[in-house]
């Protein structure tokens, strides 16, 4: 997996509260075994309509924002505990969704697929909508190594917490058994000394 340390990135704005799994993946995309493709039909319902055909209101579906960052409203990936939510979210090619509120389980499913989920106040989240709104453009700064987000265009920032164990993974670009690999030879010097 690709290391974490800092990113610098513009943001795509989803102004939306209760963003659910079923939102963020619908149900019908939930047969298949593995992760390619998801990224395609991440928050299908809402990117097209019946006929396929793209809705250009869409946030997705406007070439004024882009980037690796998805700044979304309070209590994002509620709902069913879909890992293929963080799949498709992954798959688009976002590394970090900036919210208030997390589901637990859409937390812990984001972070086992090196997707950082960031929690910030309600005042901040307001404040980087505000931004996106004067000026699509602007950057956030996610600095993992000191927890810290920024928003660039006003120069404000907020420390955010995380799992120590997942931070290490992230900055390393390890996952659950890699990290467990990395500590082989402790691992065997403490079975040999028992």
């Amino acid at each position: 997996m690709e290391k974490f340390i800092t990113l610098t990135s513009t943001i795509v704005p989803l102004p939306i509260e209760n963003v659910d799994t079923d939102q963020i993946i619908p149900a019908r995309f939930l047969k298949a075994t593995s992760k390619e493709g998801f990224g395609d039909n991440l928050f299908r319902d809402w990117r097209y309509d019946k006929n396929n055909t793209p809705i250009a209101s869409f946030v997705l579906n406007t070439p004024t924002y882009k980037g690796e960052i998805l700044v979304a409203g309070k209590n994002f990936g509620s709902g069913s505990s879909r890992e293929h939510a963080a799949w498709a979210i992954a798959g688009y090619g976002f590394r970090v969704v900036v919210s208030s509120f997390f589901a637990d389980i859409f937390k812990n499913n984001a972070m086992n697929n090196f997707v950082l989920p960031v929690v910030v106040s309600e005042p901040f989240l307001a404040e980087i909508f505000e931004s996106v709104n004067s000026d699509a453009n602007i950057t956030l700064t996610v600095n993992l190594a000191e927890q810290t987000i920024t928003n660039n265009s006003t120069g404000k920032f907020e420390s955010f917490v995380i799992n120590p164990y997942k931070k290490d993974c992230f900055i390393n670009g390890l996952d659950d058994i890699d990290y467990l690999l990395s500590k082989k030879d402790q691992i065997e010097q403490y079975e040999k000394a028992r």
